[in-house]
């Protein structure tokens, strides 16, 4: 299991995100290190579809319908969603401003 570096010019992860994909997760604490820009959701992190579906939920009640996950990820062939990362959440959340 390997988590990509981000590239240099990434952001930093939103750690409200962080917290969310471990809640998720139902993972300790200490496994939020997995959490990075470039860990992929199903490949890195082992999420499976309920902890897919609970990411989703806790994602819209936190940020609003714009953080649509499950919309994302159905519009998204099986190779799309097997590359699926982080960074890819973090992009569906709303500006800090405007939350």
């Amino acid at each position: 299991m390997s988590n990509p570096e981000p590239p240099a010019s990434a952001p930093p992860l939103d750690p409200e995100l962080v917290a969310l994909v471990v809640e998720a997760a139902g993972a300790p604490p200490g496994w939020a290190r997995r959490v990075t820009p470039g860990a992929r959701l199903d490949g890195d992190l082992l999420l499976d579809e309920a902890e897919l579906a609970t990411l989703a939920e806790l994602l819209r009640e936190r940020f609003g319908p714009a953080a649509d996950l499950a919309g994302l990820r159905a519009g998204l062939d099986l190779a799309a969603l097997e590359a699926l990362t982080v960074a890819d959440l973090q992009r569906l959340l709303p500006e800090e401003g405007a939350r």
